[in-house]
């Protein structure tokens, strides 16, 4: 192989956990060379709220959060099973204060963290939770690096003019990591150069990459390993269809042009084993004008009812297990369309967490948005039964004067609660008894794919057989979530892409070491 470039390290893909791969390379003294296929840096991490996942780390015990790496995987544990390794979920929670450490006392980059509860009821939960997030930037800060982090999700999808004055959350993460490996003087972040295949040796190790760009095709080679990063298949029609039978990609929070199923294909070229292809980050979604859906969540009235006009879970559960529950419905034959039904009782605005916030007359315009006067006339506006629908309602009704759901318990969970800002669970059961009443479609959304390549402890890639694809490695949504079918808290996503990244790195470095120690003369 001629090589148009050398590096120690290649990162496809510039979301949080590639760019964590990438400072703990450089970091190590690496050369590494970042390539993302689209116009920004970020990903679907960009799009994100920033929470990061690690029990037990300096952040949470200089807050004064009471927590430690055991709850952590007593926490994990109890959800996650043996669906996943064992020693791969103790990888994770037992390297991810060391990354908490990493990042903030040796990259720079200032943490914080902010209350917001696991997502279970179960052994070793944290009403605070455990997640961490970089500290707000300023764009004066950022500097000429703005306009290549990836915007959030009213920008990038829907045209939304928005201050960027200050970036948070996920902007903050992908606009701090930059900078810092900037400062490194070891990285190359290349933008608009698609990964389009491994280069493997004849021992079937993986050396490098062929990458295309406006350019031209490129070979670049990895002497330490390959990172793969570059999130899901969220975006493939043809992949969603195939493992999780979704009607389209199109709902999905993910940029059009990010999760497209790249990475799933290169690693499938190289015997990598799969898992997990059913299994997404599931969410409720507001269905949009142009066929996109936006994350909703955090919702503080009204219910959401499927095809046949019924109530079928607890509508202020996590996003992921409320999103479980709307598949399930799908699963039965019920359709793919959900309708959010509230009043007018706080404003005629949705009463949850939408970005961006659905403009009332585009949607109705659109045929997504109804509005009536009374139950039995929205219901025919949504083609439901008014019937049934007025049951339904009625039903919530009774359970709201009462105080209690007898159906789902809204109201019971801190999680549910937390939204509110309430105590108990009559807060969280307001009647639809409003002079008007809305209906907005939601369908099933997601923050990205969970499926991908079966990883060992350090982030190594395997085949079928349990063997090592050598100098492959991934993290993120390119690989099997180690929570499996579970989303325990917010961060997960995030917390175990930077910490498998990073262990995925630190194996680079080890083996590079060796095979230096092995080639110099006695």
């Amino acid at each position: 192989m001629t090589w148009g470039k050398n590096y120690d390290v290649v990162v496809v893909g510039s979301g949080g956990a590639a760019l964590a791969g990438a400072l703990a390379a450089t970091a190590r003294g690496l050369s590494t060379c970042v390539i993302e296929k689209t116009e920004c840096f970020g990903g679907t991490s960009a799009y994100s709220g920033g929470s990061v996942w690690l029990p037990g780390n300096h952040v949470l015990e200089r807050d004064g959060v009471d927590d430690s790496v055991e709850r952590g995987l007593t926490y994990f544990g109890s959800l996650v099973g043996e669906t996943t390794r064992s020693e791969v979920q103790r990888a994770y929670l037992e390297t991810g204060p060391v990354v908490a450490d990493f990042l903030e006392n040796t990259v720079g980059i200032p943490l914080e963290h902010r209350p917001f509860p696991d997502y279970f009821d179960a052994p070793g939960r944290s009403a605070n939770g455990r997640s961490i997030f970089a500290r707000s930037i300023t764009s004066d800060e950022v500097g000429d690096r703005l306009a290549d982090v990836r915007p959030m999700v009213p920008a990038d999808q829907f045209g939304v003019e928005i201050d960027r004055s200050v970036l948070d959350g996920g902007q903050a993460w992908i606009a701090r990591m930059i900078l810092a490996l900037d400062a490194t003087g070891l990285a190359d972040l290349r933008l608009s150069t698609r990964a389009l295949r491994f280069v493997l040796d004849a021992t079937g190790r993986v050396t490098g990459v062929v990458a295309a760009s406006d350019s031209g095709e490129v070979s670049i080679q990895a002497r330490a390993g390959v990172l793969v990063a570059a999130g899901g298949f969220e975006r493939s029609a043809d992949m969603r269809k195939r493992w999780q039978d979704m009607p389209t990609a199109d709902w999905s929070s993910s940029h059009p042009d990010t999760g497209s199923g790249d990475a799933v294909t290169m690693l499938t070229e190289v015997g990598a084993a799969l898992d997990l292809m059913d299994q997404s980050w599931w969410c409720p979604a507001t269905l949009f004008p142009n066929g996109h859906a936006a994350f909703t969540l955090g919702v503080r009235s009204g219910i959401i009812v499927n095809g046949i006009a019924r109530r079928f879970a607890n509508e202020l559960l996590p996003y992921d297990q409320m999103g479980r529950a709307m598949r399930a419905q799908m699963e039965l034959g019920r359709g793919d369309q959900f309708w959010f039904v509230f009043d007018n009782r706080v404003g005629d605005d949705l009463p949850a967490i939408c970005m961006p916030s659905p403009d009332r007359e585009s949607l109705s315009r659109s045929g997504l948005w109804h509005t009536a006067d009374n139950i039995a006339d929205l219901a025919r506006s949504i083609e439901l039964d008014p019937e049934e629908l007025g049951a339904t309602v009625a039903r919530f009704n009774g359970f709201a004067d009462s105080g209690h759901d007898d159906d789902f318990g809204r109201g019971e969970d801190p999680f549910g609660r937390f939204f509110l800002g309430a105590t108990s669970p009559e807060p969280c059961l307001r009647p639809l008894d409003g002079t008007r009443l809305h209906a907005v479609r939601l369908v099933l959304g997601d923050l990205g794919t969970k499926g991908g390549a079966v990883i060992n402890r350090d982030g190594a890639v395997e085949r079928v057989d349990g063997t090592v694809i050598a100098g492959l490695y991934a993290a993120g949504n390119s690989s099997a979530s180690i929570s499996g079918a579970v989303y325990p808290g917010p961060g997960v996503p995030l917390g175990s892409g930077m910490v498998m990244a990073y262990r995925a790195v630190a194996d680079m470095a080890a083996h590079l070491s060796a095979a230096d120690t092995v080639q110099a003369p006695a």
